[in-house]
């Protein structure tokens, strides 16, 4: 692969400043790409790996959306996440070598693959890749946190407009619309990653189209007053 022909992947992807190639060089993005699959499809509701899996990969995501979900010993399923296009998936595996949820496809998707001891030879020898990499483990953890503290310590109507507000900047990072939404999860899964009940989460869509936050047509979410979302995610615990 000449520099001419890695132009039609990594170094022509619409997402490459919000994936791995991100601050690389035209010529450390050609190593990166050598050692890249590119754009495996994953049709919806098809696992991309599963609980248990042994862990060889770290997968991009570049196209579609993906759940990822755990298994209580009790037979619960809990959603731990949602990740768009530029987002790593597999990172949860790489202390014990092993996956330790599921990866689900919520809509067609594709995803570009790199296999983990590969990734960690590259790591030693271009230090912006590295640099890049613990920046991704950094907002992972950050992340983590930031559900704790929904899951802790604020109310089912902070829940939402969080979760919505934090759906919006990500879709504005990827230069698509904030204000206009598309839920590719189902409400179920939204109140599974929230702590909330189904009918919770439908309801307080319903009293946020009420009230004129948001306008809510079934999957189609237009926020009409971020300031007023942006109060119900920040409100005292009452």
């Amino acid at each position: 692969m000449n520099l001419h022909e890695l132009k039609s992947v990594c170094g022509n992807c619409g997402i490459r400043e919000l994936c791995l190639p991100a601050g690389l060089s035209d010529e450390e993005v050609h190593m990166l790409d050598q050692h890249m699959a590119h754009r495996h499809p994953v049709r919806k509701g098809e696992y991309l790996y599963r609980m248990g899996d042994p862990f060889r990969s770290l997968f991009a995501v570049s196209a579609g959306f993906f759940k990822t979900s755990l298994l209580h010993a009790d037979g619960r399923s809990q959603v731990t996440g949602f990740h768009m296009m530029g987002e790593l998936l597999g990172l949860e595996a790489i202390h014990n070598e092993e996956h330790v949820c599921d990866a689900i496809a919520l809509e067609d998707s594709a995803v570009c693959a790199i296999p983990f001891d590969q990734f960690e030879h590259l790591g030693q020898v271009m230090a912006n890749l590295q640099h890049r990499f613990n920046k991704n483990l950094s907002r992972e953890i950050a992340r983590e946190h930031g559900i704790m503290m929904l899951l802790g310590s604020m109310r089912s109507e902070e829940r939402l407009a969080r979760f919505l507000l934090d759906l919006a900047d990500r879709f504005a990072k990827r230069h698509q619309s904030d204000s206009e939404i598309i839920l590719r999860m189902t409400r179920e899964d939204i109140g599974s990653y929230l702590g909330l009940k189904l009918e919770t989460v439908s309801r307080l869509l319903s009293r946020f189209h009420d009230e004129g936050t948001l306008e809510v047509r079934g999957r189609r979410v237009r926020i009409l007053d971020r300031q007023a979302l942006i109060r119900r995610g920040s409100e005292a615990i009452s």
